[in-house]
């Protein structure tokens, strides 16, 4: 096989499974919820409350594992609670 049909044919096989990628995953997003709070376990807790919200607020259902990142300030802990939603 010479090294142009190589190339090809790789490209193909990348687009391919790249068409295959989107358009399984055309009908979720990821959605999240954000919170602000003096401590860090009602930070988490109002985080995933959001996230829970804004799910249900679009008819969509969680899939996967929550990601969860928070971050502390002087007073204050942010969290940002992610997931995958799917119609």
């Amino acid at each position: 096989m010479t090294r142009m049909g190589f190339v090809g044919l790789s490209l193909a096989v990348v687009l391919a499974g790249a068409a295959t990628v989107s358009s399984a995953e055309a009908g979720c997003r990821r959605a999240g919820g954000v919170a602000t709070m003096v401590t860090y376990d009602l930070a988490v807790f109002m985080a995933n409350a959001a996230l829970k919200n804004s799910i249900s607020d679009h008819g969509e259902r969680p899939s996967g594992p929550v990601q969860l990142k928070c971050t502390d300030d002087t007073l204050t802990t942010t969290c940002t609670a992610r997931r995958q939603a799917c119609k």
